[in-house]
């Protein structure tokens, strides 16, 4: 171990940077009455649910006012920044269109017909009984991408108005209580100043504000810091690289794969598997997840993802066949003991991920973000509907209870400890979930704890040494999967990138193995012990890992970023 731990090297930022009262004039600012933050499919089914209540309820969306509710979406257009797997559970999907859609007139690549599960060695691949949080019988194969624009033009026709290329920058809040959110200037230089292009940000002023940014959410963490609302053990995350393949040959079943290329020792810290999902009878998605706990300098998930390709049983699927999209995104892993405190308080209401809504062993977290923005919108409808105002503490505590009613809560709490034991190694935290999952969570009785990413403390074993070197037919460098994300990030706007600049070489070199776009670059040493770290903000796909191992990311210029058309 070198001792060095990213934690010890905070970033300039402060969550309270994010958090700020209005400052534009009262006839200056927009207002709507329910904003929403996050044009995924949670914040998406918070639309959907809203305009049908609204439908329903004429008289409430005329108090609601001109425009009764408002999505942001910081990508080039929604799903411009959603990335899964994704197999999904379509059962919040059929609650959400009772009796409007079906799950077959939405875009899908089908049931899943069937699964394999595999125990890789380097040389071998052992088929096994799909553990039972793995089992996927009645679940359906997405694209999220294309599942968010399927959903954004259903918000749209309820009457939502969506807002693309609008990043929320700051959380407005007033005499305690969230009162809407600040966007983010457009065309400023990498300096700061003003272009010819210069847009300012706007204060968008609501009645609620519901949090739905995904992943490491920029305001979602703030808030949870500002109201004091951490769970009881910190948020955890794993950092998942895709790629979408056009193949020679059909896929008709879906595959997981467990152990190799990952070391099984407790001592890396190395947590994850991966995944190969047909998409119809032209294109598979694969992608390996790893978990961001580990300790290792030299560990990349998108290098992972090369080196797994090399295996025989992945290159049998890819063979002939053409790589047409890659992406990169993390993923909230800690669970309930993670989730915040309250999902709820003055004025705002916390969806999906911002939420910490994701069930690990069973690879899910789609359906549970719909789930929880249809309960998000029905409880902030029946809240203004009362007459609450919304800012008062406790005013939508209503949300929390129906989480917690939920099967979401039910299912969470079975898996509680499941994603923690692993850190006790691969065989251990094996046996300590079969436990789990036979006792449905009752076993061990207690719960384990985790602890925040950034704490690893670093160490160096010549990992990259087992890298394959980019082909450019299977095997593929950073920069070209950056190109093929369809990244579309100028190069002279403002780093929204935070970290410390003068570090220790080793978490120079982890930030630089670990980031799947190649922002972070080693530079030259200052004699002091530290080196410099280099920037190149504009290869960002904003994946979020960063704010997980000893930085922050902070929204870019809105529009920036990943367009995602089929992950």
């Amino acid at each position: 171990m070198s001792g060095v731990r990213p934690a010890d090297h905070p970033p300039p930022f402060s969550s309270s940077d994010a958090i700020a009262p209005p400052t534009d004039p009262v006839d200056e600012r927009i207002d709507v009455g329910i904003l929403i933050v996050g044009g995924g499919p949670g914040g998406l089914a918070c639309a959907i649910r809203l305009g049908q209540l609204l439908e329903e309820h004429p008289e409430m969306r005329e108090k609601l006012g001109e425009v009764p509710v408002a999505v942001l979406e910081k990508g080039k257009q929604p799903g411009s920044h959603l990335l899964s797997g994704a197999v999904m559970n379509p059962r919040a999907l059929r609650k959400l269109f009772a009796g409007r859609l079906t799950i077959e007139e939405m875009p899908t690549y089908g049931k899943v017909h069937g699964e394999a599960v595999y125990m890789l060695t380097k040389g071998a691949a052992l088929r096994i009984p799909p553990p039972p949080t793995m089992m996927n019988h009645g679940n359906w194969i997405v694209s999220v991408s294309e599942l968010g624009r399927f959903l954004a033009e259903q918000a749209e026709a309820g009457g939502a108005m969506i807002l693309p290329e609008t990043a929320g920058e700051k959380l407005l809040v007033d005499h305690g209580r969230v009162v809407g959110v600040r966007t983010g200037d457009k065309g400023r230089g990498r300096e700061g100043e003003q272009l010819g292009n210069f847009e300012p940000g706007v204060d968008i002023t609501a009645r609620i504000t519901v949090l739905a940014e995904g992943t490491a959410g920029h305001l979602s963490l703030a808030a949870i810091d500002q109201f004091a609302l951490h769970g009881a053990n910190p948020q955890i995350w794993a950092l998942g690289v895709k790629e979408v393949w056009k193949v020679a040959k059909p896929l008709h079943k879906i595959v997981h794969t467990l152990g190799w290329p990952l070391r099984k020792s407790k001592r890396y810290g190395e947590f994850g598997g991966s995944w190969i999902y047909p998409m119809g009878e032209e294109h598979v998605s694969l992608g390996f997840v790893l978990g961001l706990e580990y300790t290792d300098v030299e560990l990349s998930a998108h290098d992972v993802l090369q080196e797994f390709k090399t295996h025989r049983l992945v290159r049998r699927i890819l063979d002939g066949g053409e790589r047409v999209a890659w992406g990169a995104k993390t993923i909230t892993e800690g669970g309930l003991q993670s989730m915040p405190s309250r999902l709820n308080g003055p004025g705002f209401l916390l969806v999906g991920e911002s939420a910490g809504l994701v069930n690990v062993p069973r690879l899910k977290g789609v359906h549970y973000a719909i789930e929880s923005g249809r309960l998000a919108a029905e409880s902030a409808f029946a809240a203004l509907s009362r007459g609450e105002v919304a800012g008062r503490r406790g005013a939508l505590d209503g949300y929390d209870e129906a989480v917690r009613a939920s099967y979401m809560w039910k299912e969470l709490d079975e898996v509680r400890n499941m994603r923690q034991v692993f850190d006790k190694g691969f065989f251990m935290g094996g046996a300590l979930a079969s436990a789990m999952t036979i006792s449905k969570g009752k076993l061990p009785p207690k719960n384990y704890a985790t602890h925040p990413n950034a704490e690893a403390q670093l160490r160096r074993t010549n990992r990259a040494a087992r890298y394959p070197a980019p082909d450019g037919k299977l095997t593929f460098d950073k920069l070209s999967s950056v190109f093929a994300s369809g990244n579309r990030t100028r190069d002279d706007q403002p780093n929204h990138v935070r970290i410390e600049t003068q570090v220790p070489r080793e978490l120079a070199e982890m930030w630089e193995w670990m980031c799947p776009a190649h922002v972070y670059e080693v530079g030259d040493a200052d004699g002091e012990g530290t080196v410099e770290v280099k920037l190149t903000p504009s290869n960002c796909v904003q994946c979020g890992a960063i704010s997980a191992k000893g930085g922050r990311l902070t929204p870019p210029e809105g529009g920036s970023g990943p367009e995602y058309t089929l992950t």
